[in-house]
């Protein structure tokens, strides 16, 4: 399947006129709804380690209904302010319009340059990613697939078609991205609705990790997996050693067993949860769901990696998010070790 890396670009200087600045202080208007900031991208612990800033967004292509009425708004100048707050490094994008002529004609400030190279480049026009996109989805008005926002080069790509039928266009992106000396693996995924075609979509990922990524390169899977039901996760840890990020910040067990024992014996107690009773820890369900963004209810969207510290993982919700996407992204700071230390 097509797959296209471009790299960033001086932008070009273009005369502003009145109109101009009357939109771009509409859009300053928009991004400033009172909204909690993310804290700081926390620093390496070790002088040898990275410290990474990795976000997963299905933007439903820049285009949402509103809430009231059926009307079809365009989002994709609020959504690309947005993810520049972010201060992500990695950004997996799922739902990407690389042309759309209809949305072209209908939309007066529709891009003129596929979605992924405009949401490369910050609002004030300075073009700070390099970006890969995958064609997943062609018609005869345009197309959509995933992509890849990076801040460190990209050296390789590869797009496949997972698609199990052919009413449902779906495909997975792998980018190796120069991270220091260390090539990170990053697969960009979104997967079907029905829950045997995830099955394969899944069983054809692990074949693919598993052939062309070597067992201690590090590895971050991310996207819209559509599990709402948590049917892969298990496999997909087990058989390529991957630890999705909100899990990786579970206590551990043992910790968990002496909290149950200290609570038991000096406590009047009523009966402990099953699960702390085993020794084990609730999973974190509540932290991740994604889907409807406007009340989240569903995991829809993951992150897992391999070779990472996790230092903390969340979901950006609220009605700023709701407004721009059916989903609420992730983001998670991750640590990369170089592995020849």
């Amino acid at each position: 399947m097509n797959a296209t890396v471009r790299r960033p670009q001086p932008p070009a200087e273009r005369p502003r006129n009145e109109a101009d600045a009357q939109r771009e202080g509409r859009r300053s208007k928009l991004a400033k709804p009172r909204r909690a900031a993310l804290p700081p991208k926390p620093a390496a612990r070790e002088p040898q380690a990275a410290a990474l800033r990795v976000s997963t967004y299905n933007i439903h292509k820049g285009v949402l209904r509103e809430f009231m009425g059926l009307r079809r708004v365009t989002r994709i100048h609020e959504l690309r302010a947005r993810l520049h707050e972010l201060d992500s490094d990695l950004i997996f994008l799922q739902e990407v319009q690389g042309q759309h002529e209809r949305h072209a004609r209908r939309f007066e400030h529709w891009p003129e340059e596929p979605q992924d190279v405009f949401l490369a480049k910050s609002p004030k026009l300075r073009q700070t990613f390099e970006t890969a996109y995958g064609r997943n989805a062609s018609y005869l008005h345009g197309h959509h697939g995933n992509a890849l926002l990076s801040r460190y080069p990209i050296i390789g790509l590869e797009n496949r078609d997972i698609s199990d039928h052919a009413l449902e266009k779906r495909g997975v992106l792998h980018c190796v991205v120069k991270v220091g000396r260390v090539d990170v693996h990053c697969f960009v995924v979104h997967f079907g609705l029905l829950a045997r075609s995830r099955e394969r979509q899944l069983g054809a990922l692990i074949e693919w990790v598993s052939n062309a990524v070597s067992v201690d390169a590090p590895l971050i899977i991310a996207g819209d997996f559509n599990d709402w039901r948590n049917q892969l996760s298990d496999r997909l840890c087990r058989e390529i050693g991957v630890v999705e990020v909100f899990d990786a910040l579970r206590p551990p067990v043992e910790l968990v067993r002496r909290a149950a024992y200290f609570a038991r014996d000096r406590l009047p107690a009523p009966e402990l949860p099953e699960a702390v009773e085993q020794g084990g820890a609730a999973r974190m369900v509540r932290t991740a769901r994604t889907f409807p963004a406007l009340v989240p209810w569903l995991r829809m969207d993951r992150i897992y990696q391999r070779g990472f510290r996790v230092s903390a993982a969340r979901v950006l919700r609220g009605i700023e998010w709701a407004r721009l996407s059916d989903h609420s992204p992730l983001v998670a700071d991750l640590e990369l070790i170089d592995p020849g230390t």
